[in-house]
């Protein structure tokens, strides 16, 4: 990364931050003019949806659960393909009204995520897990008989 950084023309723009702490990555989402996030895999997706929090327009995979996540609020490229990331960036960067829209769609989209319902819903999840699970604990014995 460094070495494409210095043959890019502009390293002298580029800075490598390492770890930022919540606030100072905050003000990053803030200050930018959009986010982009070629990922090759994700579980979830949260920087994508982070981003749209602060009312950035996002250019995102098209790979893993991305697409699922911003549901139409983001512009979606192959991440292997410099070209169609390239275009995505340049289409949101040069045209202010579809740069405006994807800010207000992703806003929107990132309303529907909170941290409370997604701990209930986590919750509803291990209760599932664990009522499932209590006949085959019945049929077995305690979980301490079931290891002698």
């Amino acid at each position: 990364m460094r070495d494409a950084a210095n043959e890019s023309g502009v390293a002298d723009r580029i800075r490598f931050l390492g770890f930022v702490t919540d606030d100072d990555l905050l003000r990053l989402y803030n200050a930018c003019d959009l986010f982009v996030f070629p990922s090759y895999y994700e579980g979830f997706g949260l920087p994508a949806l982070e981003a749209m929090a602060c009312g950035r327009a996002v250019v995102c995979s098209s790979a893993s659960a991305l697409p699922e996540v911003v549901d139409g609020a983001a512009i979606l490229a192959d991440p292997a393909s410099m070209e169609e990331m390239a275009r995505a960036m340049a289409d949101l960067l040069l045209d202010s009204e579809l740069r405006g829209r994807m800010e207000r769609l992703g806003l929107r989209r990132a309303a529907h995520f909170n941290w409370h319902d997604t701990a209930a819903r986590t919750l509803e999840v291990f209760h599932e897990v664990a009522e499932r699970s209590a006949p085959l604990v019945e049929a077995v014995g305690s979980p301490t008989m079931a290891r002698r």
